[in-house]
């Protein structure tokens, strides 16, 4: 009985709760959950760099193997949490208990898989990454360690994203909260006081990965959720297994796309040194830091967006939309203008290296540019992908980090030279705005105008 009560809680809170009020609250812990996470990722950068510049570039190198684990995590985490949303907003809770089973299982495997092979191969998955010769031994050291956590940081990627589709954002942001803080403790203790060099920074970072998948599945197993983690409710049925993968196909093409992105940027940034590698390395953590907040707040979104296009709901759906477009505008204009003035001390933050805060100046100043058109770009890609629109969501998933920014780089490399990769993805950036923007108007022009109870 108290599980039908808590159902239907859910339910009101998420069809009744005024749009502004709704998406705050499932945002702002989301948000938190994304700067931490930021944090640690700067952290690692923060201490790694005092290691040398390319200890700093191995940081950015690993980088693009994060993606690659997240792109994993996000295909079966959002694939499962879009479908599992949707399902509880037309109230079939079963079919959401297997669709969660299924994406979490299946992950896990996926992840050992990742972490085996990576294993085997990890010298040439390391040059593939960009690895120079006086990168490589550091880059190698630290992939060791995420290899070895990759099961972990695939399934907590899947258990974060059905507890923020449920509704249920402020448990994610337990477990990843936790797990950030350990792993800013643990680069702070084994790199200052143990010394134990960049391998430290991997220790760090694996065992907090691990500490938060603890976290995040206890909330399952405690019953805190609507949907159920049962291994016997997996199904590779076509209309389980193929749903999920088809739906969070678009994150796969997103986080794919970013480390595949993240290979191309250091490798033409390669071409100027070390210096560049790690100058655009910390552009990069920086702009996501703010990007984050942005992204925190859409992702409160997507639940909202998920949950009511089930429960036919089409008013609310579009109010989110726009309620969370004017919110990420406002916070990342401010934040990019602020950006903007401390360009050159926030580099330096990092990275004491004339070479390096020149290079890194100028790629920040440029990317701070581009927020301003990133909220559209992010909702809109949410908004198709919440609501099961595969093919534009993976469209436009493709652009920022691949069809728009691969050519971008190429071309304005061979053209300007360094100036070519410090202004690429400002022009990337611009190219995504000028794609999604036709593809959002269509859509609400073709949304139904009326609730499903608005029907007569």
């Amino acid at each position: 009985m108290s599980n039908k009560v808590n159902d239907e809680q859910q339910y009101e809170l998420l069809t009744q709760t005024p749009i502004p009020k709704l998406v705050l609250k499932l945002g702002i812990p989301t948000t938190i959950s994304m700067l931490v996470t930021t944090i640690y990722n700067m952290a690692d950068t923060y201490f790694v760099s005092k290691i040398g510049t390319s200890a700093s570039g191995a940081v950015g190198i690993v980088f693009g193997l994060m993606a690659i684990i997240q792109a994993v995590g996000f295909l079966f985490g959002h694939g499962s949490g879009s479908i599992i949303s949707r399902k509880l907003g037309a109230r079939d809770t079963e079919v959401a208990t297997k669709v969660a089973s299924t994406g979490f299982f299946v992950c896990i495997l996926c992840g050992i898989f990742i972490s085996v092979s990576g294993l085997v191969f990890i010298t040439p998955l390391m040059r593939l990454f960009g690895s120079t010769d006086t990168i490589l031994p550091y880059a190698e050291e630290y992939a060791r360690y995420i290899f070895l956590a990759c099961p972990f940081m695939c399934a907590s990627f899947v258990l974060n994203n059905i507890l923020r589709y449920e509704g249920k954002a402020a448990f994610a942001m337990i477990g990843l909260v936790t797990g950030g803080l350990l792993n800013i403790f643990g680069d702070w203790f084994l790199l200052e006081k143990v010394k134990m060099g960049i391998g430290g920074a991997g220790i760090a970072t694996g065992v907090s990965q691990f500490i938060s998948f603890c976290i995040l599945l206890s909330m399952f197993l405690r019953g805190k959720t609507i949907s159920k983690i049962n291994i016997k409710k997996v199904s590779f049925k076509k209309e389980y297994l193929l749903n999920i993968i088809m739906t969070g196909f678009p994150s796969l093409v997103r986080q794919g796309l970013a480390s595949v992105s993240t290979m191309v940027l250091n490798g033409y940034a390669g071409n100027y040194g070390d210096a560049a590698i790690a100058a655009m390395t910390i552009v990069n953590r920086i702009c996501f830091l703010i990007f984050a907040v942005g992204l925190g707040i859409g992702q409160g979104f997507q639940p909202v967006s998920a949950f009511n296009y089930g429960a036919k709901k089409y008013k609310r759906v579009k109010n989110a939309y726009f309620f969370t477009l004017f919110a990420g505008e406002v916070m990342l204009g401010i934040m990019a203008v602020v950006g903007m003035m401390i360009s050159g001390s926030l580099i330096q933050i990092f990275r004491d290296d004339p070479e390096v805060i020149e290079v890194g100046t100028v790629a920040l100043r440029a990317q701070l540019i581009a927020l301003f058109f990133q909220p559209l770009c992010v909702c809109s890609n949410m908004l198709f992908q919440s609501i099961g629109k595969n093919a534009s969501a993976t469209f436009l998933a493709t652009l920022r980090s691949g069809l728009a920014f691969i050519p971008a780089i190429i071309i304005m490399t061979r053209l300007w030279g360094l100036s070519g990769v410090e202004y690429a993805q400002t022009v990337a950036d611009i190219i995504t705005f000028m794609f999604s923007l036709p593809f959002t108007v269509v859509f609400f022009k073709k949304l139904p105008k009326t609730d499903s109870e608005d029907i007569p």
